[in-house]
């Protein structure tokens, strides 16, 4: 079978149509896309923009390992993942997450499952930033 994960860690703008493309197909029943946004606030602060740094070699390497388990855990057809590099500003997108399968609790599941799992154990870290200061958030692994 061809291949059924795409990953990719970007300095540019995310598509989400490029994850939904690589996950379509005439066989699947159900496409569940994820994506996330830079919202304005955190814990009762203003936020200006964040900045997104990652050790990308590992980064890569964790989130294909991911997709992989949701490839085992999961009845899937497909699942791409990408996330973004560098400064956001509000409504950027960091990150989008499209799974295919067959039908939607599976496509649902292994989304979250693959989010979830993203912000657990990829080294991509972020700093917000606001009027009075910054701080990094996500510092893991």
């Amino acid at each position: 079978m061809k291949n059924r994960i795409d990953i990719q860690i970007s300095e540019r703008p995310l598509e989400q149509k490029d994850c939904f493309d690589f996950v379509s197909d005439d066989s699947v029943g159900g496409i569940c896309l994820f994506v996330g946004t830079v919202r304005n606030h955190t814990k009762n602060k203003d936020v200006l923009r964040l900045d997104f740094s990652a050790y990308t070699p590992m980064a890569v390497k964790e989130m294909h390992k991911i997709a992989q388990q949701c490839l085992e855990k999961f009845d899937i057809f497909k699942v791409s993942m990408h996330h973004a590099i560098g400064e956001l500003g509000i409504r950027d997108v960091p990150v989008v997450i499209a799974v295919s399968a067959s039908h939607r609790g599976d496509a649902f599941s292994a989304c979250q499952y693959a989010i979830d799992r993203l912000k657990e154990t990829v080294p991509i870290w972020k700093k917000e930033y606001f009027r009075d200061g910054e701080v990094w958030v996500n510092a893991h692994p």
